[in-house]
């Protein structure tokens, strides 16, 4: 792994402030909902797993709390009680191994509380905060009792603000709109004239 501060882009040593307002602003740029149809995709989401591998590196190395249990999932699992299989998912989500992860999850058939948690997680991890914020969401309204559930919900809320600007909430209801537009003008068209 290449010097976490240099992908950063921060000076060794920098506060964990520092290190957030680093590791957000190049969430912004790298985000993959931004490079979506761009040829350079695959290369920003190259990226955004290094800028997620060296703020996790970061913060494991300066006081001991992975970004994931910034987000309420925890890196202890000795005494969770959930099932080996979420347990061995939960610690390829905090070594950075996404892709076993995910395989583990999509092999799994049961599809309660703590699977939903983790695909959150996971899609957190990922950068696709709708999505995570969807699937914590639904294991919090199925066990609106596990605070481990209700404080990574709440976490997520107060950290992803910061990353949706305006132009990223409206993303996707700009080109719906936009579709509706032409969809308008082109029925329009067609009934006020045979040139189409």
């Amino acid at each position: 792994m290449r010097n976490p501060y240099e992908v950063l882009g921060i000076k060794e040593g920098a506060s964990k402030d520092e290190i957030k307002a680093a590791y957000r602003a190049l969430v912004k740029k790298y985000h993959p909902d931004k490079h979506q149809n761009n040829p350079l995709g695959d290369l920003a989401q190259a990226k955004m797993q290094e800028i997620n591998e060296a703020y996790d590196f970061l913060t494991n190395g300066s006081g001991g709390a992975s970004r994931s249990s910034d987000f309420g999932a925890n890196t202890s699992y000795s005494g969770r009680g959930g099932s080996p299989e979420f347990n061995e998912i939960r610690r390829a989500i905090d070594r950075g191994d996404l892709s076993d992860a995910e395989a583990r999850l999509n092999r799994t058939s049961v599809k309660n509380a703590e699977w939903y948690f983790l695909q959150g997680m996971l899609q957190m991890r990922k950068g696709w905060y709708n999505e995570a914020v969807g699937n914590v969401q639904t294991a919090v309204n199925m066990e609106p009792n596990n605070m481990e559930y209700r404080n990574a919900m709440s976490n997520i809320m107060n950290s992803a603000g910061g990353y949706q600007t305006g132009s990223y909430q409206r993303g996707y209801r700009d080109a719906e709109n936009q579709l509706c537009q032409c969809m308008s003008c082109y029925c329009c068209a067609d009934a006020c004239c045979d040139c189409i």
